[in-house]
């Protein structure tokens, strides 16, 4: 019997990637998504597809209001940053970074995880090429599994679990030229941050620079459709 793991599954190029990635190493993939209140919330149907293209064994779409607190741009009115400088290495962390998002996330896969007698999860962070978000790197990863391996009763028993990270040291171009080896279908993917009334990506956004970027550096052709290319 194959082993089991949960895959965090934004709809997103990164997270579409971590699927191909556990499911080339042979995971019997359990897929989870959030409808956190986030005002690109078209990026939950690129998540439907991503799932159906892997024919994953079970995908779970979960509601948890993080615009009930605000404090992002994601998930509250403030206006989405455009057309930024985007710098290695930069400590400015930009206001589309969701308060406690991926801690949040990571506890229900740990919650799922624990039901199914599964021992690793997977999630696409990346601290290259990204918009320099705290619960992205490779120390807030670390220190996630150190927690579950001390609060959960699997972990007591001797199952250990394992998060999975394994784009964290790539750039945006490593990572599509990994995922376009391993038959990853980018069309099926959003990234974008505001999206437009009919679902096209801005073009302007941290994320959808970040995507261009990385396509241009893989020699990758990107056929997203931006409103402003």
């Amino acid at each position: 019997m194959r082993k089991k793991a949960i895959v965090l599954l934004s709809g997103g190029l990164d997270s579409s990637t971590c699927c191909a990635i556990a499911k080339e190493r042979g995971f019997d993939v359990y897929a989870i998504s959030f409808a956190y209140g986030q005002r690109h919330h078209i990026e939950l149907e690129a998540a439907r597809r991503i799932a159906a293209f892997f024919c994953v064994s079970e995908h779970r779409t979960v509601a948890v209001d993080l615009a009930a607190f605000g404090g992002s741009s994601l998930t509250s009115t403030l206006s989405v940053p455009k057309n930024r400088i985007l710098e290695t290495g930069s400590n400015e962390i930009p206001n589309t970074y969701v308060p406690a998002r991926n801690t949040i996330f990571l506890s229900f896969a740990l919650g799922w995880a624990e039901v199914l007698d599964c021992a690793d999860i997977f999630i696409g962070v990346n601290a290259l090429d990204y918009s320099g978000y705290p619960d992205c790197r490779p120390e807030y990863v670390a220190a996630f599994e150190a927690m579950a391996n001390l609060a959960t009763k699997a972990a007591i028993e001797g199952r250990r679990l394992t998060v999975h990270a394994p784009l964290i040291h790539l750039t945006k171009a490593q990572i599509i030229a990994m995922g376009n080896g391993l038959g990853v279908d980018y069309s099926l993917t959003h990234s974008c941050y505001d999206p437009g009334e009919s679902g096209q990506a801005c073009g302007v956004c941290d994320s959808c620079l970040l995507r261009k970027k990385g396509f241009e550096e893989a020699g990758v052709v990107d056929v997203t459709r931006y409103e402003r290319p």
